[in-house]
């Protein structure tokens, strides 16, 4: 696979956005070039320095950042004045500042989610989507990877997940596990957050990558904290809130691409967000389940950033 070169960004910035937050912001590649706005995952998964090796460094202005709570950004972890609609006015105030009125926006998973709610926000800003893993935030969306669903596929890995769960408690393990992150006692919440993470990493791979489960443990607390966070409250947006307002992007090209055995956001989203976006391109990876790192999920992100803008 044609991966480019990853560098070091030609440009960092913190950028406070209200009293609280600051929002760690990278620019990458050529300062001249398309601009492409990158949206992580989680919420609360942060970037990392290998997702520029999708995008060439000649062609685009690459702009990634942590969204409140995660990576660099800060204060690490916290949930407070961390809602949708702050990380929506969170882009803006990026755009704002680098003086850029429109951009091309990829985003993933949670990213997914944002692109969309960001540009029915604000479509004259966006000028495509390319999106992967869609994450429509319904109800039956959460409860089918934090109650039932994913438990069926993945039993061993559930098991563990709810091993740390009273018996009691667990016909609402979302509330029980929010419940133990956000404790008192720091060794219960630190346990959580673990376990949290574990089982979205185990179930991101069609073939098991100790990469992508390093990955997730690693921002634990951030991707525990702010997930469970955004889940209990519905991610603030109301029930089917993305394909109810479909038709303020109806004129924004969008490529989407989707693993065909994805566990975490199952391909039912991807279709729904596609049968009711007729511009929409849907592309799906027949051998691949939910993460970027997949080869073909990979290869398909590659074509389409390398050849349509």
């Amino acid at each position: 696979m044609n991966f480019f070169d990853i560098t070091k960004p030609f440009n960092t910035h913190y950028l406070k956005v209200d009293e609280l937050h600051e929002i760690f912001v990278e620019e990458y590649g050529n300062r001249d070039g398309t601009p492409i706005l990158f949206l992580h995952g989680g919420p609360g998964a942060g970037t990392s320095p290998i997702y520029q090796k999708f995008f060439n460094p000649e062609k685009y202005h690459l702009i990634m950042f942590d969204q409140r709570g995660c990576g660099k950004s800060k204060p690490y972890g916290e949930v407070v004045d961390n809602t949708t609609q702050n990380l929506i006015s969170d882009i803006n105030n990026i755009l704002y500042f680098l003086k850029l009125d429109k951009v091309h926006i990829y985003g993933g998973s949670w990213g997914s989610t944002l692109a969309l709610l960001y540009a029915q926000n604000n479509p004259e800003k966006v000028l495509s989507l390319t999106l992967r893993g869609i994450f429509l935030c319904r109800r039956n969306d959460i409860q089918w990877f934090y109650q039932y669903g994913a438990s069926e596929i993945y039993p061993n890995y559930w098991e563990n997940y709810i091993s740390i769960v009273e018996k009691s408690k667990r016909d609402d393990i979302l509330s029980a596990y929010h419940a133990m992150i956000f404790s008192d006692d720091q060794n219960i919440s630190k346990k959580a957050c673990k376990e949290w993470a574990l089982w979205e990493g185990n179930s991101s791979c069609l073939v098991p990558s100790e990469d992508v489960i390093n990955s997730f443990d690693e921002c634990s607390i951030s991707l525990a904290k702010i997930e469970s966070h955004y889940f209990m409250n519905k991610c603030f947006i109301e029930e089917n809130q993305i394909i109810n307002n479909i038709d303020t992007i109806l004129d924004i090209p969008c490529n989407i691409v989707h693993g065909q055995y994805d566990v975490v956001c199952p391909i039912r989203q991807a279709y729904d967000l596609h049968n009711a976006y007729p511009k929409s391109n849907l592309i799906i990876a027949r051998d691949s389940g939910h993460s970027l790192l997949e080869p073909s999920i990979s290869n398909e992100i590659l074509k389409i950033l390398n050849n349509v803008y």
